[in-house]
């Protein structure tokens, strides 16, 4: 290792430490086996030390996707409570561009869906990491649909941010154990508003970015709030933003409801694909996510575990799936779904 003046040592975020660290005057920094996170990333560059390919080994996919998200999600939380309780109301963008979005980005480079998926499932901490996992899929899903390296840029700050106004809704209602009544839903839905505000006011963003806030609620047939505008009203970020808000929602566990089964979620966004969400964006999604599950086990309905040979064009919500000696063709078998991936 050695020390430099402009210090980029993020590219090392899950790897583990060979060795004992030492800085250049021989203080100790971090014993040998660490698994860097994004304090330890930040405490060695306050050391004055650029970490070397030698210094370190690659961890498993599924050690690094947790490390990345767990430290974004940290990062998330300090975010949260620092506009919570800061007058200004000001976003802190230096801080979200050094220790967020790096991160967001280079889960997002892994073509691995269900391990990132994995990754992403809340633990007690579900508003902060709901925005994590909304900007890494808005980022897969924006690579998807060939978005050009700027946009994508602009499109992961925006979905990373989409919720952010919920920091002006009682932490009561967030975390209520149950449906809210009329009065509660009110209030929260004005974290749309108070996000659009937030972001338009805050140095370093766009318009662009604000309008995600305000509406990836809203819906194309013009059901959605806060205005009820809609489809050709509705921004492209704010529709890619609406489709991983639903999936990962309804793929979370909650406090007060259990995940919905992969099965269910995909076909409730093919229904509303024609209505709700926007029916390109949203096929492409489903279809990229389909083919993804490609050679990775899956656990039935019934409770068998095959894997995945072929996704069927005519139906690509019920592949065909391997079970020891059977082909089970799901498309004739509509009693069966797809309850969860398991990760390779």
């Amino acid at each position: 290792m050695r020390t430099i003046n402009n210090i980029n040592n993020e590219q090392y975020l899950g790897k583990q430490l060979v060795d004992n660290l030492f800085n250049h005057k021989g203080v100790f920094v971090l014993p040998a086996k660490t698994l860097l996170t994004g304090d330890h990333i930040r405490l060695i560059s306050q050391h004055r030390i650029m970490l070397q390919p030698q210094d370190v080994v690659q961890v498993d996919s599924a050690t690094f996707y947790q490390i990345a998200v767990d430290d974004c999600t940290a990062a998330m939380e300090s975010i949260f409570e620092q506009l919570r309780y800061n007058k200004s109301k000001r976003l802190p963008m230096i801080e979200l561009r050094n220790e967020v979005i790096p991160f967001i980005q280079q889960v997002s480079e892994k073509n691995d869906f269900f391990g990132i998926l994995a990754a992403l499932q809340p633990k007690d901490d579900y508003t902060y990491r709901h925005n994590v996992a909304v900007g890494i899929l808005s980022t897969l899903l924006g690579k998807w649909l060939k978005l050009k390296p700027e946009e994508l840029g602009m499109l992961t700050i925006a979905a990373t941010l989409h919720d952010i106004g919920k920091i002006m809704i009682p932490s009561e209602i967030l975390t209520k154990a149950g449906p809210l009544d009329e009065e509660e839903m009110a209030l929260m839905r004005k974290h749309t508003t108070y996000g659009y505000e937030l972001i338009r006011d805050t140095v370093g963003t766009n318009h662009q970015q604000a309008l995600v806030a305000l509406q990836h609620h809203e819906r194309m047939d013009g059901s959605g709030y806060p205005f009820g505008v809609l489809g050709h009203r509705i921004t492209d970020f704010s529709k890619i933003v609406a489709v991983t808000d639903i999936f990962h929602a309804m793929t979370s566990e909650r406090f007060y409801r259990p995940a919905a089964p992969l099965y269910e979620v995909l076909r409730q966004m093919e229904d509303n694909a024609f209505g709700k969400l926007d029916p390109y964006i949203c096929s492409v999604f489903i279809n990229k996510l389909m083919q993804s599950m490609l050679g990775n086990d899956v656990e039935l309905t019934d409770g068998r575990v095959g894997k995945i040979i072929l996704i069927l064009a005519h139906d690509p919500l019920r592949p065909l799936v391997n079970i020891e000696e059977d082909f089970i063709d799901l498309s004739r078998h509509r009693d069966l779904g797809i309850v969860r991936v398991i990760p390779q």
